[in-house]
């Protein structure tokens, strides 16, 4: 069976996107500062490039929300948005967009097609793994896709990517949880200037993923 990761960069005070997210500031005003460590000089260190090559190298399938995607909101209408990344998005394998409104898929270079998912996360879900077969499943965000496929029991693994930043407000990841739901268990902690790497396995009595 495949193995399901979220990660996401987050700050100290437990924001993966900042206020105010918009086409101008796509991770909210202040949030590009959690992101540093994989496209700013220090992308170069060796732990910051082991993590981000174990965030997109070999995955099999993505799973995203609409807002990730991109700002359109509503019905898309006539819009020409096709994704921040340009031609060539760094996924290259299949990614399912959750949405409310219906798209037809969007063909990138590089193994990339967006395909939009509009019946939840476990719809996504399935077609991620039946694309993925034995390989990878990566939950990439926003917080709002994360939580969804945490309360759905999709995820095996969550990586953070703790930043010495205080965002005071925008989108937590953990929100709406009752306490000790998920049950996490720390398995790695890696360290680089200005980032700590945490991984935490999800422990679940039994395994009731689709």
């Amino acid at each position: 069976m495949s193995r399901t990761n979220l990660s996401m960069s987050i700050s100290a005070d437990g924001y993966v996107a900042g206020p105010d997210q918009s086409e101008d500031h796509p991770l909210g005003i202040g949030g590009e500062l959690l992101h540093g460590w994989h496209i700013g000089p220090a992308k170069d260190h060796p732990v910051n490039q082991q993590v981000a090559a174990e965030m997109l190298d070999g995955m099999g399938a993505t799973i995203m929300g609409r807002n990730m995607f991109g700002p359109v909101r509503g019905e898309w209408g006539d819009s020409a948005w096709t994704g921040w990344w340009g031609e060539d998005p760094p996924y290259h394998c299949p990614v399912f967009v959750l949405t409310h409104y219906a798209h037809d898929p969007i063909v990138k270079d590089g193994g990339t097609t967006f395909h939009f998912v509009t019946d939840g996360v476990e719809s996504a879900y399935a077609q991620a793994r039946e694309v993925a077969g034995d390989r990878p499943i990566s939950i990439a965000g926003g917080a709002s896709c994360a939580r969804q496929a945490l309360s759905a029991g999709l995820v095996d693994e969550i990586d953070l990517q703790i930043n010495p930043v205080i965002l005071g407000s925008g989108e937590r990841l953990f929100d709406g949880f009752e306490a000790g739901i998920p049950q996490l268990e720390l398995v790695r902690v890696l360290q680089a200037p200005g980032v700590a790497h945490l991984r935490y396995r999800v422990v679940r009595p039994h395994d009731s993923r689709p």
